[in-house]
């Protein structure tokens, strides 16, 4: 739905729409790839309300939703001056009470609630303030990434089915009608704690060509590189250090953004080694 030369009028009628705005209007096109076009109220030259598949219903049942010549009514999402149409959510009419639960939710509040299912893809939260989610078993869910700072094998090692959890809220996910959520912003990030120039006790985990790497705390590991490890020069990492050796390193630097940790062990102080 492009913008159209000949139709100066729409940019004027768009300019007076809001996101957030309820709007309603006829349903003019459904199609399968595209969603649905809408013809809105006090605008009949053309359709300039658009909603896409994942936001026609939350039950992802378009052709039971909605019907070519249905009123609807929709919020407004996003608007494309350029395009000349406004993105628009039914979900939002769909479920008013969850959508204005959601809608009020500020980023870093935390939220609290039980754990009601465990997916291969994250964990379902059903929030003790929020209503229930048509489709989903809670109205919460956790990613994989935002279980655990440190890496897990499985999900079972964080959370429980039935487990109370309390979590930073993220954002409000409009496709699924959910809070995206995470474990670990409750949690001290260990990654924080680490300095340039701070000594620490680690176990060696793996030896490669060019270096070591060290666990230095759980979920961490850091690299010593071949010429960092020793006070004099070596060939190999097995000519100093085995697998499972406890060693004293320094660390140099701090990548937190990139998670990545350079450690020494030829800058260790004498009266540490």
């Amino acid at each position: 739905m492009g913008a159209a030369s000949d139709d100066p009028g729409h940019r004027e009628f768009l300019a007076g729409i809001r996101i957030g705005d309820l709007c309603s209007g006829t349903v003019a096109e459904v199609t399968r790839s595209q969603g649905v076009t809408v013809t809105l109220d006090g605008y009949s030259a053309r359709p300039l309300g658009v909603v896409w598949p994942l936001d026609v219903s939350w039950s992802w049942n378009q052709s039971a939703a909605v019907k070519v010549g249905q009123r609807i009514s929709a919020e407004v999402i996003a608007i494309d001056l350029d395009e000349g149409h406004v993105r628009l959510a039914m979900t939002a009419a769909e479920n008013p009470e969850l959508w204005a639960f959601l809608k009020a939710r500020q980023s870093g509040e935390i939220l609290s609630g039980t754990v009601r299912a465990i997916e291969r893809f994250g964990v379902f939260v059903a929030l003790d303030d929020g209503p229930e989610h048509p489709v989903f078993p809670g109205v919460g869910f956790i990613t994989i990434p935002e279980l655990s700072w440190r890496h897990i094998e499985a999900v079972s090692d964080v959370v429980q089915v039935g487990q109370r959890v309390s979590c930073e809220f993220l954002q409000f996910d409009t496709w699924n009608g959910e809070a995206r959520l995470s474990l670990k912003g409750t949690q001290p990030d260990p990654w924080q704690a680490l300095t340039v120039g701070q000594s620490v006790r680690g176990q060696v985990t793996k030896l490669v060509p060019f270096g070591v790497f060290v666990r230095v705390a759980e979920g961490i590991e850091g690299l010593v590189h071949l010429e960092e490890l020793a006070w004099t020069p070596v060939a190999s990492p097995q000519d100093v250090v085995e697998v499972g050796d406890g060693v004293t390193v320094v660390v140099t630097e701090v990548d937190r953004k990139r998670r990545r940790l350079a450690l020494s062990r030829r800058q260790v102080s004498p009266d540490s080694r």
